[in-house]
């Protein structure tokens, strides 16, 4: 026999010390599905793509105009477009303006309005970080009339269903994003609503990874009394399947997303400056300043001034225009709920943990409400006796401002998954444990392994424990993880190639109702 013998000297053997360990996955990561101005970057596509983003610039360099077209400056980049529409008598309902003796409704063009920019813009405005953008299809075309009814939910005909659930059915290979984010699917009928939400709670349960986050339509500009025919009529649309993975938040949000310089003449009647000179120049009460600023709008000199410019003298120049002006960005600032709720959700994930619930808290850039809900006015949004659907509420309180006051699945009725914070929870910890379980595949399954993976398990949800993501006055208390022969497997799954391993938690829940007890008690000492 020939024996190998190796030269004299040193030889190092680097051994494992440490087991595997679980790494936490990341809780608040939207995806926003919806329109752009484009999906392209460097020439490639990006349409119906998932492409993520950390920034408000990264999402203006994928998917916003580099320089959109005339007349709109290089600033603007979402131009909805609004009419002023003379009224017989006083409007009941929408945004109107008295000029001259005559109310005028603000009514828009159903065409051109859009959600899913501003939706980021107020997602990074309430700190958010990481997202998925899926854009859809460029805006279309404009109809160059108003809506006719000033009661009507906004409807736009270039939103389609079955472009939101193209944009939807390309997030089912991805597994980073926590939110599914659909700002313009209250521009949908109700009954393409409905179906959107029915297929985004059906896609959010086969993957068990993510939350869906819905706005209701009509909450833009609700009745003070009718109002809750919205409600119901959410409830009845959203179906029946995976309630638990389903958020809702009412009403919309009034913000300050859009400033001054985001609406001009050109958003008005279509750009039709003849429209707007009638307004600001009557023969009743002529305005020559304002007549010779619009003259230079219809026929730029040479240099021509830039519409910022002509802007900002045509405010000078009319009292009448700075009001039309304010009332359109008012109107253009009511916005869904959600992009600021998915950013509300990543400032307390990261500040407080993912078992916190996202509640009590302000909302950034929100500055008014369309209605303000009473304590009676929530309980019944809270909690529905006949389908047991909780609708989340948006208030306004006396010195502390506008709250998201309400921390509740859909799934009102169910003891296990009635709150956010412990859906939210259980899917942090599955994904997390998962990911870190996919180690020991083909591991030999025996006693060395079971002990390894349990360790790696336990030391998780024992760090999770001591930050309050689990309750129990001891670690014992807050959870168990069993894996091994006799305990979770059978000899006939070692023969199979079974792994089982069992988790229990005892996950923290939000105290939603405080009582506070208060007794006269009589005067012991004279």
């Amino acid at each position: 026999m020939v024996s190998t013998k190796s030269p004299p000297g040193f030889r190092i053997t680097e051994g494992n010390r440490f087991p595997n360990c679980v790494v936490p996955v990341a809780t608040a990561v939207p995806a926003f599905v919806g329109y752009t101005p484009k999906a392209e970057y460097r020439g490639k596509s990006y349409l119906d793509k998932p492409t993520k983003i950390t920034s408000l610039m990264e999402f203006q360099a994928f998917f916003m105009l580099d320089d959109p077209a005339a007349p709109a400056d290089p600033a603007r980049q979402y131009s909805p477009e609004y009419y002023l529409v003379a009224q017989k008598e006083k409007p009941a309902a929408g945004e109107y303006l008295p000029i001259d003796g005559q109310y005028h409704s603000i009514l828009p063009d159903q065409n051109t309005i859009y959600h899913l920019y501003n939706s980021v813009r107020l997602f990074y405005q309430n700190g958010g970080d990481a997202a998925y953008i899926v854009s859809v299809g460029p805006y279309g075309p404009a109809s160059g009339k108003p809506m006719a009814d000033p009661a009507a939910n906004v409807v736009n005909p270039n939103v389609r269903l079955e472009d939101l659930k193209r944009g939807l059915a390309s997030l089912s290979a991805e597994q980073e994003p926590t939110m599914y984010v659909f700002p313009e699917a209250t521009l949908l009928t109700p009954a393409e609503n409905g179906t959107l939400m029915q297929s985004a709670l059906m896609q959010a349960e086969e993957m068990g990874t993510v939350v869906c986050l819905f706005d209701i339509i009509g909450g833009a500009s609700p009745d003070p009394v009718l109002y809750t025919t919205d409600i119901q009529n959410f409830r009845n649309s959203c179906g029946n399947a995976g309630l638990k993975y389903g958020v809702s938040y009412y009403p919309f949000i009034g913000t300050s997303v859009m400033q001054g310089a985001d609406i001009d003449f050109t958003n008005l009647f279509g750009g039709d400056t003849k429209q707007l000179a009638l307004l600001l120049n009557p023969p009743a009460a002529p305005n020559p300043a304002a007549a010779a600023i619009i003259a230079k709008i219809e026929s730029p000199g040479v240099p021509a001034m830039s519409n910022s410019q002509l802007q900002a003298a045509l405010l000078v120049a009319s009292p009448l225009y700075r009001q039309i002006v304010t009332q359109v960005l008012n109107l253009a600032n009511v916005l869904p709920p959600s992009g600021a709720i998915a950013g509300v959700y990543s400032v307390n994930d990261s500040g407080s943990g993912v078992w916190n619930a996202p509640a009590n808290t302000g909302i950034g850039g929100a500055t008014s409400l369309p209605i303000r809900l009473s304590d009676s006015e929530q309980e019944n949004l809270n909690l529905d006796a006949l389908s047991g659907k909780s609708v989340n509420a948006i208030r306004f309180f006396n010195g502390l401002g506008i709250l998201i006051w309400g921390a509740r699945t859909l799934d009102g009725n169910s003891q296990d998954w009635r709150y956010v914070a412990v859906r939210r929870t259980m899917i942090f910890i599955e994904q997390s444990v998962k990911l870190a379980a996919r180690s020991y595949v083909f591991e030999p399954n025996n006693q060395n392994t079971w002990r390894a993976i349990g360790s790696m398990i336990g030391s998780f949800l024992t760090d999770l424990w001591k930050q309050g993501g689990l309750q129990g006055a001891s670690a014992a208390d807050a959870f168990t993880v069993s894996v091994g022969l006799g305990s979770t497997m059978t000899k006939d799954d070692l023969l199979n190639g079974y792994m089982n391993i069992s988790v229990q938690v005892a996950v923290a829940r939000p105290a939603e109702f405080l009582v506070i007890s208060i007794r006269q008690q009589q005067q012991t000492r004279s």
